[in-house]
């Protein structure tokens, strides 16, 4: 039986949501499936992913073939890696111990990119932020200002208004 590791989508109208699942290639897309292997919400940024790594790299080991969406999910959180590791292991290249550390160091590495990534998004959320408060405090203080204007010309214009009516009672 042919399987594919392949996306499963779930969530509502415009807001997909998909699992990450083992299938049989003539199951339909939303249909049976073997094993799921984790989930992935592209609604957020950065996207989130959560995979069972074992799992997958066990899956592709028995020559399952992900789809080219899946394989790059796969890449991005080091199944792929890890599945090559795994083979130079088998082939004597290199020790179990020097395969989980260069595992672990890329993991750490792709963490802390993207780590940086979301701290660059805060950022910039945060001087957007900043600069609608400063845009809406220098409109709040022209609208004061106009408003002042309006009640001194008010004032000047009854003065006047009041003057007049002076005169001209003087004049009666």
């Amino acid at each position: 039986m042919p399987v594919k590791l392949r996306l499963q989508r779930h969530g509502k109208k415009g807001k997909p949501f998909y699992w990450i699942v083992a299938a049989d290639t003539r199951s339909k897309r939303d249909g049976r499936f073997l094993e799921k292997l984790g989930t992935y919400n592209p609604n957020s940024n950065p996207a989130q992913i959560e995979l069972n790594v074992q799992s997958a790299v066990q899956w592709l080991q028995n020559g399952a073939q992900p789809t080219d969406t899946a394989r790059a999910i796969l890449s991005h959180q080091g199944v792929l890696l890890k599945k090559h590791l795994a083979v130079g292991v088998s082939k004597g290249a290199l020790t179990e111990e020097q395969a989980e550390e260069k595992f672990q160091a890329w993991t750490a590495e792709k963490q802390a990119k993207i780590e940086a990534k979301k701290s660059d998004i805060q950022k910039a959320k945060d001087a957007q932020q900043a600069k609608a408060l400063a845009a809406e405090k220098a409109a709040n203080e022209a609208r004061i200002a106009a408003a002042a204007a309006a009640v001194e010309e008010e004032e000047t214009a009854e003065a006047d208004n009041s003057q007049k009516a002076e005169v001209s009672e003087e004049e009666e």
